[in-house]
This record gives C-alpha cells, sequence and structure tokens, in this order.
C-alpha cells in the first residue's frame, strides 16, 4: 500500500507541476513551489516502510519542486528560479511562524485537535529549519548547477535546447544529496540512532535518484508547453 501511494504521490506531484504551469504560466509555478513547501515539512515528520526502507516522506514533494525550479530555468533563465527558490524560503518561514504559534494557544475546553496539534508540531521548529537550511542550500546549488550543465551542454552542441535531460538530472540528482544529507543530520541526528539515520539517509536519496529521473518527461513536457503558449 506504500509503495503504491509512493508512486500516487509523485504521478500527482509531478502532474500538478506542469498543470499550473499549463494554467497559470510563471506564476503558477511560484504557486506550487510555496504550496509543495508547507505540504512537504508536513509530510516529512512520517517515516514509513516501503520499498524495503524505511524513509521519511515529502520526497515526492521536494522533488516536484527542484521541477519547478528546473523549469523556471530552462524557459525563463536563472533570475526568475532564483525568484522561485525565494518563493520557497518565505512559504517555509511563515510555516515554522504559524506552526510556532499553534502550538502556544491555550485550547478551550472543548477543543480535541490541540494535543495532536502539540504532537505533530512539538517538533516543528527543528524540522523546519533543518528544512530551511537544506532547501536554501539545495535550490541555490541546484539553480547555479543547471546554468553550468547548461553552459557545457551548449558549448559541446553548439544548441541552447539540445541534452536538457542531461542538465535537468545531473544538477538535480547533486542538489538532492545535498538537501537529503543537510536535513537529515540537523533534524534527525539524536532522534534516530546513527546507523539508522544513514540507513534512512540512503533510503530517501534512492527515492531521490528515482524521482529525479521520472521528472523528465514532465520537463520536456513543459517545455513543449511554453513553446506552444507562451
Amino acid at each position: 500500500m506504500n509503495e503504491l501511494l509512493l508512486i500516487i504521490s509523485l504521478i500527482i506531484s509531478f502532474g500538478a507541476v506542469v498543470l499550473f504551469f499549463h494554467i497559470f504560466g510563471k506564476s503558477g509555478l511560484y504557486a506550487w513551489i510555496g504550496i509543495s513547501a508547507v505540504f512537504a515539512n508536513i509530510e516529512v515528520t512520517i517515516l514509513v516502510h516501503a520499498f524495503g526502507m524505511d524513509q521519511t516522506l515529502g520526497n515526492t514533494l521536494f522533488a516536484s519542486s527542484f521541477l519547478a525550479t528546473d523549469i523556471l530555468s530552462e524557459i525563463y533563465g536563472k533570475k526568475e528560479a532564483d525568484k522561485g527558490v525565494l518563493v520557497g524560503i518565505i512559504s517555509t518561514g511563515f510555516f515554522i511562524l504559524f506552526s510556532l504559534m499553534w502550538t502556544h494557544y491555550i485550547p478551550a475546553l472543548e477543543d480535541w485537535a490541540m494535543p495532536s496539534i502539540k504532537a505533530l508540531f512539538s517538533n516543528t521548529p527543528r524540522i523546519l529549519c533543518a528544512s530551511l537550511i537544506g532547501y536554501v542550500v539545495s535550490e541555490k546549488f541546484d539553480v547555479w548547477l543547471y546554468h553550468k550543465w547548461w553552459d557545457l551542454t551548449t558549448k559541446k552542441t553548439g544548441s541552447q535546447t539540445k541534452m536538457l535531460w542531461f542538465r535537468n538530472n545531473f544538477s538535480t540528482l547533486l542538489s538532492q544529496l545535498v538537501n537529503i544529507v543537510i536535513f537529515n543530520f540537523i533534524a534527525f541526528l539524536g532522534i534516530y540512532e546513527f546507523k539508522e539515520l544513514m540507513g534512512i539517509t540512503m533510503a530517501c536519496y534512492v527515492i531521490y535518484v528515482a524521482t529525479s529521473l521520472l521528472d523528465t518527461p514532465f520537463m520536456y513536457l513543459a517545455r513543449k508547453i511554453s513553446k506552444g503558449g507562451e
């Protein structure tokens, strides 16, 4: 069941990026980056067992955010991609602020939600700070590396459009590694034993490798949409 849900989540996440782009253009990509930042930071608190490994959720949503910034890089350039990263940073920052406030309200006698809210978000500041640091470093690195690969592929092929798969995959694969190492070791060091934490990190990166490779058709579809309507 977990495996099926992860596959469905992957399809929905990548599909949503392209759908938002198709309907709203560049603004849709910014919107999805903000949405995925909030949802992923809630999902990442959940540990599941799937594909023979323990792993935190949020992988597919984080991967869709990288897809969105890569589309911004490919179609609109580095400046707009950096702006997309800023949207994610601001969204995460405000989520940290509000989640902290939620746990400090004094509930009414009839309230039933506060115990669950406190249980879910009591560790949120640390997790979200880890997420924010990992997100900032890895997304900035992703945008920078994407354009370095682009310069390389342009020189190699003499075309700015060829080898999209190369710059998309190899910028995302390396930046996802940076992201997962920073996030897991800041968020969960001391919560899980070191051996288990290494296993979770490796499992998460395996998922990231799969999601990074599978986003390539969606990347080409987004470029096709841009040529047809923008």
